[in-house]
């Protein structure tokens, strides 16, 4: 019993072609959409490259742009057959090609519901990336004249100003790295000698921050150096100054950045989807009717629509079979003594034997 059938008039056979046909150039919009999202997916993960240690996550604008671009040659192609779907004669044109085509948009359909799932299941892949790209930025902060590290500082500061976030976890994670270089140390002076050397590696630790940590809605000049020290500050208590120093931490600012854009982009291409998957099934509903139209050989007669011919059950079966049967047909038989003959089956030629033949 077919799946989902339905019953179709000529007018209702070529309305439904012209509405396919309208659906299928807006199949084209979308597909520009998903190409753009993609685009600028990609240039805001770029945006922080530096500070992001995994870059296997540009996979996912890569494939929303190829998703994009792909669903603007199919749906162009697609408006093209459910134009000519009106005229039956015009129709026999796509016959072959139609039934292939269902075939790659449902898989191109499949590959839009990945993408839009994948927006949402990145986050802990991005999460981890976030975590270790900002520890080796900070870590590098003060290498300003190495090469291929010279630009951290200033990528650091402008994250940490933008985003008002100080450090990975927070602020005082900037208390356990060096974060000055020692060409501004003044190695002359016994208070920085002491400072390294009461360093198991010979680091330079205080408890200060870059100036990018400060917040602006401090009422007070920030202070940056010997933040735990209230001694060393008039009217001052670290434990409860709220507004002296960001507290918020940048990859947490960073995560939920990009989570908003990523769960954004996975809700529109989710919709897309959708989408996409009522025009496939509008498109296999024009197929089946004008094949059927073909089969009655009036073109004015109703026919009929259906999505499977044979219900769910039947389908696969006949699917598993057409598989294993091809399955069949490239299949090698690995014995070396195929071709040989058998003892049974040599033939040994046998003697002439003269009868003398009485006269």
């Amino acid at each position: 019993m077919a799946v989902g059938k339905v019953t179709f008039t000529k007018a209702e056979r070529d309305k439904l072609a012209q509405v396919l046909w309208l659906l299928n150039w807006i199949s084209v919009v979308t597909g520009v959409i998903l190409f753009s999202l993609g685009l600028f997916l990609k240039v805001e993960i770029q945006k922080r490259r530096e500070v992001m240690s995994d870059q296997d996550i540009l996979y996912v604008p890569h494939m929303l742009i190829t998703t994009g671009l792909v669903a603007c040659c199919i749906n162009f192609l697609g408006g093209k057959i459910c134009y000519d779907s009106v005229d039956t004669t015009k129709f026999l044109r796509w016959k072959l090609v139609i039934l292939p085509y269902i075939v790659c948009t449902f898989f191109f359909t499949f590959c839009v519901l990945v993408g839009a799932l994948t927006c949402y299941s990145i986050r802990n892949q991005l999460e981890e990336s976030l975590f270790l790209g900002l520890r080796n930025a900070m870590r590098y902060y003060k290498d300003t004249d190495m090469a291929g590290r010279c630009f951290l500082k200033r990528s650091m500061d402008l994250l940490q100003i933008q985003f008002q976030c100080c450090g990975n976890g927070g602020y005082r994670d900037w208390f356990h790295i060096q974060w000055i270089s020692n060409r501004y140390l003044d190695m002359t002076s016994s208070t920085v000698v002491d400072r390294l050397r009461s360093n198991v590696k010979g680091k330079y630790l205080m408890d200060g921050v870059p100036f990018s940590c400060c917040s602006t809605f401090s009422p007070r000049p920030c202070i940056q150096l010997q933040v735990t020290n209230n001694s060393a500050h008039f009217n001052y208590n670290h434990q409860t100054e709220q507004l002296n120093l960001w507290r918020r931490g940048c990859h947490q600012a960073l995560l939920d950045h990009y989570t908003g854009i990523m769960q954004s982009i996975g809700l529109i291409v989710l919709v897309i989807w959708l989408f996409e998957l009522l025009v496939l099934t509008g498109v296999r509903y024009l197929q089946t009717a004008m094949e059927n139209v073909l089969l009655l050989g009036d073109p004015d007669s109703e026919s009929d629509g259906w999505i499977l011919e044979n219900s769910l059950a039947e389908t696969a079966r006949s699917n598993f079979n057409i598989i294993k049967n091809l399955g069949k047909c490239y299949q090698v038989d690995d014995d070396p003594n195929i071709n040989i003959p058998t003892a049974t089956e040599r033939e040994v030629p046998s003697r002439q034997v003269q009868i003398p033949v009485a006269s």
